[in-house]
């Protein structure tokens, strides 16, 4: 049986990361924004959209004009997520992973259970309190260590001795795509839409947001590559999918695991605020209460589901501590 892990924005509101209305509001008082960018973000905001729908119309304007105005616009953008992204990590920086401390209840024995762990987060969580050598330490010697498939640090790692700085450092993509592999023994962790901290690539950064990620994701190699991970890892015979905070809300990610789950095999347990309800799409005034194609191809394949923030699950909710841990049951 393979477990796997998908983790989006809501796995990271744990530790006060924030969701995307969220992300919004910080943007407009971001300091990198002049009065022209609040604009656009307040008209998609209007327009039922958010940051990464006014990110899309400043990608899309880019693209077509090629003029300095256009691109000066987009980059200012991009610069206040990005520092959007660091202020997350600084504050990150200061928080306490763990709720509690007896061991049959660290969120770490809980994480190195799974096979891969797949995120849509650019933040870095993980890299500050969870990848380090307590991986090892946490898997009854299952794994020996974590990896990045792919992904190599864009300097010379510096001598320090703060290890967190090593793990939080500048990024990079393997040159060659042969050297894009998982190594036996080692936890992989796939940052599917690239992290904070990656640099390369047309755009520098590679920072998948906005709201036309399937082209953007082909824009690098290394990002393709994750996603034919995804894809695979989801096909195995009797791979289980637990999903943490993630919306359902990207296209090409629905499209992965409803194939998946097509093929008979694919088991999924979900936590999120709205539980089994994530994937009810539907204006709920609609008169016509019609299942869409996310509930009617996933929802015999769910296997359970919880409503309660993860961090206080592994605190001090033992009943619904319980239920999630059922997931791990033969």
């Amino acid at each position: 049986m393979t477990f796997l892990l998908l983790t989006g924005a809501g796995f990271s509101r744990n530790w006060g990361g924030w969701l995307a209305s969220e992300a919004f509001e910080y943007l407009l008082g971001a300091p990198e924004l002049d009065e022209g960018l609040r604009h656009i973000l307040w008209k998609s905001k209007a327009q039922g959209g958010g940051f990464e729908d006014a990110l899309a119309e400043l990608q899309e304007e880019y693209n077509r004009s090629q003029d300095a105005r256009a691109e000066k616009a987009l980059r200012g953008l991009q610069g206040a997520i990005v520092g959007m992204f660091n202020y997350m990590d600084q504050a990150f920086a200061g928080t306490t992973f763990e709720p509690q401390n007896r061991d049959e209840y660290l969120v770490r024995n809980f994480l190195v259970r799974f096979d891969a762990i797949f995120t849509l987060n650019q933040d870095l969580l993980l890299e500050r309190h969870y990848l380090d050598d307590n991986v090892s330490l946490s898997s009854g010697r299952r794994w020996s260590g974590w990896q990045m498939p792919g992904i190599k640090p864009f300097n010379p790692a510096p001598h320090t001795y703060d290890p967190t700085l090593e793990r939080t450092a500048a990024r990079t993509p393997e040159t060659n795509p042969a050297d894009f592999k998982v190594d036996g023994g080692l936890q992989p962790y796939f940052k599917l839409h690239g992290s904070s901290n990656w640099v390369g690539g047309p755009n520098g950064r590679i920072l998948v947001v906005g709201g036309n990620k399937a082209v953007e994701i082909n824009q690098y190699p290394v990002l393709r590559w994750y996603h034919e991970q995804f894809a695979q890892h989801l096909s195995r015979p009797g791979t289980r999918l637990m999903v943490i905070g993630y919306s359902f809300s990207d296209q090409h990610i629905n499209r992965a695991i409803m194939d998946a789950a097509d093929r008979g095999g694919l088991r999924m347990f979900i936590i999120d605020s709205l539980g089994v309800d994530v994937l009810d799409k539907q204006d709920p005034r609609h008169p016509l209460r019609i299942p869409n194609d996310l509930m009617t191809r996933l929802n015999p394949h769910i296997i359970g589901a919880s409503r309660r923030a993860l961090y206080a699950t592994f605190g001090s909710d033992r009943v619904e501590h319980g239920k999630l841990m059922r997931f791990f049951s033969p």
